[in-house]
């Protein structure tokens, strides 16, 4: 378990440099190229028509630096989802596996552990540190040495509440993410908003363009920040969901597949 942190470090380090290049060339390629262009054709009709409204455009709601970063800190917390997610999956699918490899109905004694420890030992080095093979070893390991179902119970839960609270844990950088990207936009709305009163001499000489283009910072960074925010926490959610299922799935299996058929022979 512990090997997997730093590759798990790494893969959130080149997750967020990738989605930084990625956004970042988009933008620099496709979205301010396109703005820009919009705007003096919007601004060359204006000055001929001064009665035409400018109109929407989604490549102007997306070219300011706030957007920017609050899609690359989305590229980045869905990587981390992915990535989590899969592992997630990863270990639903174990439940489906007969570890134990034992016959249907069949009690479990004492005698029977150094060969259900040999048979835990058998799965892969890849699989044998996910929650399943951890939490059978575990109370497997308990009962041999104190031949009592109920510690051995106890050891089961005891090691799939640990890993639920990791779990937790875990999910904190991704909640930072999530938390920062509204940061993000209130800070596009602030430079906007500032920007906007530094050029309220103009709106009061006749020509509020730029005002008009200030306030479209702040209101375009705080609009795209909260649907991307309402975007990632349903995902968050999600994974969530699927974290705790694991969790409660295990401990019932745990307690189908062993608990309930150990013995203790008079």
């Amino acid at each position: 378990m512990y090997k997997k942190l730093p590759v798990e470090f790494l893969f959130q380090l080149f997750a967020l440099l990738l989605g930084f290049i990625l956004i970042h060339g988009v933008y620099v390629t496709v979205i301010r190229p396109q703005a820009d262009a919009f705007l003096a054709r919007e601004h060359a009709r204006m000055a001929e028509d001064s009665s035409y409204e400018q109109q929407q455009n989604f490549y102007v709601v997306l070219r300011d630096y706030e957007q920017e970063a609050c899609l690359v800190l989305m590229f980045w917390a869905l990587a981390i989802l992915g990535y989590k997610g899969v592992n997630t999956f990863r270990q639903q699918r174990l439940l489906d596996e007969d570890l134990l490899q034992l016959p249907g109905g069949l009690p479990i004694g004492v005698e029977d552990v150094r060969e259900l420890i040999g048979r835990l030992d058998e799965v892969p080095a890849g699989r044998r540190e996910l929650l399943l093979p951890r939490a059978l070893r575990s109370a497997i390991q308990r009962f041999g040495a104190t031949r009592n179902v109920q510690d051995a119970a106890t050891a089961l839960g005891n090691v799939c509440e640990s890993e639920g609270e990791r779990m937790e844990s875990e999910l904190s950088t991704i909640r930072y993410i999530a938390w920062a990207i509204p940061s993000v936009g209130f800070i596009g709305t602030v430079r906007g908003i500032g920007a906007a009163l530094s050029q309220a001499h103009q709106a009061v000489e006749g020509d509020i363009t730029g005002v008009t283009q200030s306030l479209g910072v702040a209101f375009n960074s705080t609009f795209i920040a909260l649907v991307i925010s309402i975007v990632l926490m349903f995902f968050i959610h999600q994974l969530q969901l699927m974290q705790e299922r694991l969790v409660l799935d295990t401990e019932t299996y745990g307690d189908r597949q062993l608990i309930a058929r150990l013995r203790i022979h008079p």
